[in-house]
């Protein structure tokens, strides 16, 4: 497998693909977002890891700064952009009440119901899908980014979100801003 890594060593997303850069989820205002599991720009803890790894996939306790007021809903979002993929591989999305402050670990695995959270599907399951990286590919940025939303998320004909909406067309339906936090972490694979 470490040689797939080598191989694909220059193949990456890029972050030009992140939620972050999509103009409709840009904002000037930005808030506080931060783990007491990881420093940004720090390794992501083998725990945070995909089973396959050695991980126990156990999703990243989660704080943010206040929202600013008439925050109707906050869109919480992982991706991987260094993924030898053509976009950012998305590791979670979910729908949170401006009313939740915070997240503690765990509470975005698929089988845990926690109030006010919404877990979406990824792409590829419901819930919190923990880094892992191709061996010998290098160091993945993983960016946690939540947004807050002027206004409920609606995708398609319906007034909410399917539990069957497609990442991309969450991320397409989300929009007015009002501000924006991230945090980065990075888990290699050797």
């Amino acid at each position: 497998m470490a040689v797939m890594g080598k191989l694909l060593k220059n193949k990456r997303a890029g972050q030009d693909g992140l939620a972050w850069n999509s103009p409709n989820l840009a904002s000037e205002n930005t808030f506080a977002l931060s783990s007491p599991d990881f420093a940004n720009e720090a390794a992501i803890p083998t725990v945070h890891a995909g089973r396959r790894l050695g991980g126990k996939e156990l999703s990243p306790a989660l704080t943010w700064d206040a929202v600013p007021a008439g925050t109707a809903q906050l869109l919480l979002v992982i991706e991987d952009p260094d993924a030898p993929t053509a976009l950012p591989y998305n590791h979670g999305i979910a729908l949170l009440d401006p009313t939740v402050t915070g997240l503690a670990q765990g509470d975005l695995a698929a089988e845990n119901t926690v109030d006010g959270v919404r877990l979406l599907s990824s792409g590829s399951r419901r819930g919190y899908l923990g880094p892992a990286p191709v061996k010998g590919h290098g160091p993945h940025r993983y960016v946690f980014q939540l947004f807050a939303l002027a206004k409920p998320l609606t995708v398609g004909k319906s007034d909410t979100v399917p539990a069957s909406a497609k990442p991309r067309d969450v991320l397409a339906a989300a929009g007015d801003v009002l501000a924006r936090g991230r945090l980065d972490g990075f888990y290699e694979r050797v």
